[in-house]
């Protein structure tokens, strides 16, 4: 660390949740990685159709890494009928597959094809405890009279509690939280549950997606008390909590003037950048390093299963500088323009190095 508050050297970092689409959009965005100070994702697998064979996340896997030959890809399935144990078992043999996606059916992007009710799934739960899959949550309850985007997240906090119960070995993250509950709710279940917390829920509360649709995703950022409680699980030092983006790109048309508008806050090309600012402010940047490089990674047992051999350049690291950038106002690549979260606006800086 050459400075405290002006330049910050750390390991590359790695975001474990990121949407990097297919097609015209992938080619937009996975080169987009790198710049945010990355160099390992865990890929969602909501395309359309759903990654829901292992053959499919293959697939996917070769058309990402080709674009992008130096970061590590960790891909995952999508939680559906067409998963059973025998799935999760020749999953797990490919070394390349690290875990399952539950989306709620219905309530954010690609998602129609999600889930209603978990018991049926019970099975499929017991085979990931025995091969030592990740079950990835979308913590959200469907609505209802009861219950909307604002509650959603903290009326589903029984069932993630209840599935720890049922499943102790089984390696869970509650994906994006958003509420002071939901914080309290990890840290109270066993160390195989764990959160990941986004870059730009740091930042926003319920204000600014209200009026901006370039804030606005699924789940929806919440109360100012709740943000606040994201910044002290994130900053803690807690190895509970950990990056994930859910950096989710969306087309400027799909986003401004839509009569739909589109879930999703890309931040993708910022990703480490936005997360130092708000340590800065939090006076904690001795903890950004365990938070965007180390508690993930612990987790996900990378270097146990040696998942970044033959992809991490030997040497390589990233440095932060303080207010060393601008968040571009669109990131454009042929046809395809997204916009990025708080464009136009400072931000620090990255570069990657070699000691």
């Amino acid at each position: 660390m050459a400075s405290e508050t002006d330049s910050i050297t750390l390991p590359p970092a790695a975001d474990f949740h990121v949407h990097l689409r297919d097609g015209a959009m992938m080619e937009t965005v996975v080169p987009t990685i790198r710049r945010g100070g990355v160099n390992l994702v865990y890929v969602m697998p909501n395309l359309l159709p759903p990654i829901t064979t292992v053959e499919a996340a293959l697939s996917y896997h070769s058309r990402l890494q080709a674009l992008s030959p130096n970061t590590t890809f960790l891909m995952s399935l999508y939680l559906s009928p067409d998963i059973t144990p025998s799935v999760v078992a020749e999953a797990a043999r490919t070394g390349i597959i690290h875990g399952i996606k539950s989306y709620p059916k219905g309530l954010t992007t690609n998602s129609e094809a999600g889930v209603v009710s978990y018991e049926a799934f019970y099975p499929v739960f017991a085979a990931m405890e025995e091969h030592d899959l990740v079950l990835n949550i979308h913590g959200e309850s469907p609505s209802s009279p009861t219950t909307t985007i604002l509650n959603a997240e903290e009326t589903f906090l029984p069932t993630l509690i209840d599935l720890h119960k049922r499943f102790p070995r089984l390696r869970i993250v509650l994906e994006h939280c958003t509420t002071a509950a939901a914080v309290q709710a990890v840290k109270t279940c066993g160390p195989t549950v764990a959160a990941t917390i986004t870059a730009h829920h740091l930042y926003l509360t319920i204000d600014q997606w209200s009026d901006s649709p370039h804030c606005y995703c699924k789940p929806v950022a919440k109360l100012p008390s709740d943000r606040a409680a994201l910044i002290e699980a994130a900053t803690s030092g807690d190895p509970k909590f950990f990056l994930g983006t859910d950096s989710a790109p969306h087309p400027k048309a799909a986003k401004q003037g839509a009569e739909k508008v589109a879930a999703g806050v890309f931040t993708q090309p910022y990703a480490v950048q936005l997360v130092a600012g708000v340590f800065e402010q939090a006076g904690n940047l001795d903890k950004l390093k365990g938070f965007v490089c180390d508690f993930g990674r612990r987790f996900y047992k990378t270097e146990e299963k040696e998942l970044e051999v033959g992809r991490r350049v030997e040497g390589e690291k990233i440095r932060l500088m303080k207010k060393g950038g601008t968040i571009e106002r669109e990131i454009v690549n042929g046809e395809v323009v997204v916009v990025p979260f708080r464009a136009g606006e400072e931000t620090w800086g990255v570069e990657w190095i070699k000691e």
